[in-house]
Order: C-alpha cells, then structure tokens, then sequence
C-alpha cells in the first residue's frame, strides 16, 4: 500500500503519494483558500488527485500547524486560526470516509529527518521550523514525542531566554503570550527586528543579502538574531541534549547559521563543553509532507 502525506501549510497545501521506500510517485497542491469547509474540500480534492497520479489508494496522514486536544478533541494553537476550536482530524476522516493520523507540522518535519534524513541514526533528534513562524518537534528513539497533552516540542511558543534591554517588554504574540520565541527568531521576527533598529522595511532574503554585502544595518540585525537563535536552542540543549538539532523553513537555507550557532549556543549551555550536529533538513521543503506520509508507520 502506499502512504499519502499532507502539508497543511499557512499559503499552500501538499498531497503526496509515497512508495513503501520513500520515493515519490506524485506530488500536487493548491493555495491555502483560508476557510474551513473549502479547505476540507481542497485537501479531499489533493488526496484523490495524488492517487489518481499515483495508480493506488494509501494511508493519510496529515501535518498541521498546531495540534489537537487530547482532551476535546479539538484543534488548537494553529496559526491558521480557522482551524482552532474545530474537530478537523474527525470532519477530515468523514469527508474522505476513512481514517486521518494527523500531527504538528514541526512533528512530520522532525519524524521524516529522523527515519531517512538528517537525523538518521540520532538517539534524540530536535526539528527547528524557522519560517514565517516557529516550531519544534522531537523524535527519540525513532518515535514522535507528543507528550502527555499533546504539545511536546511546542518551542516557538516559551519566552525568549534572557531577554536584555530592548528585548522588554517584548512584542505580544498572536498567541496571547508576550516575548515568545516565534516573536523573535522566525522570518517574521527578523524583519521586524530590522525595521525596529534601523526605521528601513525588507524582507528576510533581502535583510540577509544585504548582511552579505556589509549593510551595517542589515549586518546588526543578522548578529542579533543569531544571539537569539542560540540563547533559544541552548535551552533545548540544557533540557534534552539532542544529538541532533535539523533546522527546517526558509531561514533554514542560511549557511551562515550552521558556521556561527554553536559559538552563539556554547555560553548557555551548561556544560564543561558542547558538540552536536546541527544541519539542514535533508528534504527540504518535502520533509513536512514526507514525514506526515509516515505517521502511519512511526
């Protein structure tokens, strides 16, 4: 049989049919329409056009951002809001008439890089989305940790560790909390960051173009966000001292973090000394598809 996995994404959702070996037989998506009942419409429509491609019906299972209530059941902490309050693995299973594995999308990412990607071999494996927004996951021993309420791994929502200056108060997120992690170190923390210091907008290819050239704002902005980036995994280390740290998002393919992160982590981690892989997710954006493919089997 074969597996179908789904990447619920903020602007895109992904079906894809996979082999018992991993391999894609198709691959099809469509626009976020950013309303439930279509989306449940756009998600059935990518299924049965994903097997139709592929010659063969599978498994489902579907990576989402946030993640389900163990005690009602219901979606939550999903930064597509219309999903939250709703019982989306349920109405998703009855509109396909069968059974939907469903996890946090940070979860698929960290689950696929740990079976066959970067993290292939590692004990205890930690996945960084470092996009428009920020999660993590954790894989130990081959296994998806969710923990007892369902939220482990949930990293991009705990405060930025030692805040100094004008990290205070901290920018509210659209969570409720204040100062979280997602506030600071994804795409969107960088370009606000850069517009707060220096009074100039751009975008995050540009902030980091623009380092490359020695725009002094620009190069301020990318210092700092590292700083930032490292105080934050180094917690995860104090907490969990993974073997691995994969890094997945469009922040993912700045090769300056894998060269200056461990001197940015090394100060905060409690510890004599420090070594531990840190790499991009070997599948790219793929891992989020491939890795809800696998839910299955994990």
């Amino acid at each position: 049989m074969i597996r179908i996995g789904v990447d619920f994404g903020g602007t895109k959702i992904e079906a894809a049919a996979l082999d018992q070996d991993g391999r894609f037989l198709s691959r099809v998506r469509q626009p976020n329409p950013g309303d439930y009942d279509t989306a449940i419409r756009v998600v059935c429509d990518l299924i049965q056009r994903a097997e139709q491609e592929a010659g063969a019906k599978g498994t489902v299972g579907v990576g989402v951002p946030g993640s389900i209530s163990p005690r009602t059941g219901l979606m939550r902490n999903a930064n597509s809001v219309y999903l939250n309050g709703r019982t989306f693995r349920e109405d998703l299973a009855t509109a396909l008439g069968r059974d939907v594995h469903m996890a946090n999308d940070a979860n698929c990412l960290a689950l696929s890089e740990a079976v066959d990607g970067a993290a292939a071999g590692a004990r205890v494996a930690f996945a960084i989305i470092i996009g428009t927004g920020c999660g993590g996951g954790l894989v130990v021993d081959g296994q998806l940790v969710e923990g007892a309420n369902g939220i482990g791994g949930e990293w991009g929502h705990i405060p930025l560790p030692s805040p100094q200056g004008a990290e205070l108060p901290g920018t509210e997120c659209w969570c409720g909390q204040r100062n979280c992690l997602e506030t600071w170190v994804s795409g969107t923390g960088l370009r606000r960051d850069f517009e707060r210091v220096s009074g100039r907008s751009m975008n995050g290819e540009g902030i980091i173009h623009a380092a490359r050239r020695g725009d002094a704002d620009a190069v301020g902005a990318m210092d700092r966000y590292i700083d930032r980036l490292g105080r934050a995994m180094a917690l995860i280390v104090n907490i969990l001292d993974p073997d691995v740290f994969v890094l997945g998002g469009g922040l993912s393919n700045v090769t300056e973090l894998y060269e200056r992160l461990p001197a940015a982590m090394r100060p905060h981690v409690f510890s004599d000394g420090w070594e531990a892989k840190i790499a991009p997710a070997r599948w790219g954006d793929s891992s989020g598809v491939r890795g809800a493919a696998r839910l299955w089997h994990s």
